[in-house]
């Protein structure tokens, strides 16, 4: 790859800067007529977004220049950066309602928005995708109990096994949000200006700049198979869309199910992709469902010391205590991903959850099957959780158990 038109050796721009932002059309047919999302600080005049680039870790950004161990002009030497993996661009790229919450174009802006960087535009990607390996005590049980093969292409001998990874920042088009949720797009801006303490004056005071960049995490992929069959339209495809429970996901935290559910994905992406289809986990940072560890864990204290002990009866009510809501996690965003992956069908789909599944059928993503949680994958201290979901009405299915590489077969020749 040649190197990046944005800089010089030197890391000056090639050429003078231009005065003005170049113009932002979210939804149009092509990168060129939509432009570039550009949200530096470098030189104001260029600005065509709310907010700043990397999301959550923004706010580092801005101490580690004030600490004086980042450059404030600092220019990203994009070279060798391209995806790993050709994604795009689908048809929903170029629908204003389909995708809301990330640039779909965020990935390639080394390749699309070319000119606009050789023109000293300061345009960042918002999106990269690599390769890795994955490596789960989890599934080098399955491999033990024969759910899943070490075929020495997916899965090593070992027991690794080979993704397509994505990283993706948060790009919100405000007056897609706003219709997302049923809001005037004013009183969504005064909103998101007011709660956050007047951190974005120019939600109220810039209406012409229609997009923003939240400083909140984003979402990774992971892709299991070949990646180019994600959005081919005929491929059977098995997901799970699974938001972040830190405790659980990486501690082993048994007073959830998050992990288990987390592993239990995999494991069907990985038996989809093996018998020939793809699979897909798409891991959301919405810890808490969204009101954060310290809520979380002040409701774990909540439960376990109320009158009669930890109970199904409570798992909601004490949450609503301590946040006010049982849940924020606003799962009308979750469908971007799948539309920026060209997705329409999901075949075997991997929650309980009747947000998640609501959410992708409103947004127009078929659903041929649920695979509930396995009981022998629930852990003991976990039973109230699960038991608390299924009254409050999640999907409960036939349990699955044993191998499931027959259903995908079956998937794949009818």
């Amino acid at each position: 790859m040649n190197p990046s038109p944005l800089s010089t050796a030197n890391g000056s721009p090639t050429q003078s800067m231009p005065e003005r932002p170049p113009h932002l059309v979210w939804g149009a047919p092509t990168a060129a007529e939509r432009g570039p999302v550009i949200a530096t600080l470098r030189n104001a005049n260029h600005r065509n977004a709310v907010g700043s680039h990397a999301g959550g870790y923004s706010v580092y950004r801005a101490l580690a220049i004030a600490a004086r161990t980042l450059a404030h002009d600092h220019i990203a030497d994009l070279t060798d950066t391209a995806p790993v993996e050709h994604i795009g661009p689908h048809p929903q790229w170029c629908d204003a309602k389909k995708i809301v919450s990330l640039d779909p174009w965020g990935h390639l802006v080394g390749e699309v928005f070319r000119d606009h960087l050789a023109r000293g535009y300061d345009v960042r990607p918002t999106i990269a995708v690599t390769r890795a390996h994955i490596d789960m005590p989890e599934i080098r049980a399955a491999i033990a109990a024969r759910r899943v093969r070490a075929d020495g292409d997916i899965v090593s001998a070992h027991g690794s096994v080979r993704v397509m990874k994505a990283a993706i920042d948060p790009v919100w088009y405000l007056p897609g949000i706003a219709e997302r949720f049923g809001l005037d797009e004013t009183d969504l801006r005064r909103g998101l200006h007011e709660q956050t303490g007047g951190m974005y004056p120019e939600l109220v005071t810039r209406p012409d700049l229609k997009v923003f960049l939240p400083p909140i995490g984003g979402t990774t992929i992971y892709c299991f198979g070949d990646p180019a069959k994600l959005g081919d339209g005929s491929t059977p495809l098995a997901c799970r869309v699974h938001d972040e429970c830190n405790g659980s996901d990486v501690f082993g935290s048994d007073i959830c199910t998050c992990r288990p559910y987390l592993a239990h994905g995999i494991e069907i992406a990985i038996q989809m992709a093996q018998a020939g289809g793809v699979g897909l986990v798409v891991y959301n940072r919405k810890e808490g469902r969204a009101l954060g560890e310290v809520t979380k864990f002040l409701v774990y204290n909540a439960r376990k010391r109320q009158k009669g002990g930890d109970r199904p009866a409570g798992y909601f009510k004490r949450t609503e205590c301590v946040a006010g809501v049982r849940d924020m996690r606003f799962q009308e965003l979750m469908p971007d991903v799948l539309h920026w992956l060209g997705i329409t069908r999901i075949h075997r789909f991997a929650s309980m959850s009747d947000m998640k599944c609501d959410a992708l059928i409103r947004q127009g993503i078929a659903i041929d099957e649920r695979v509930p949680l396995p009981d022998d994958m629930i852990p003991p201290d976990a039973r109230v959780e699960i038991e608390a979901k299924l009254a409050a009405g999640y999907f409960a299915g036939e349990r699955p158990r044993g191998d499931y590489a027959g259903t995908v077969g079956r998937d794949l020749n009818e």
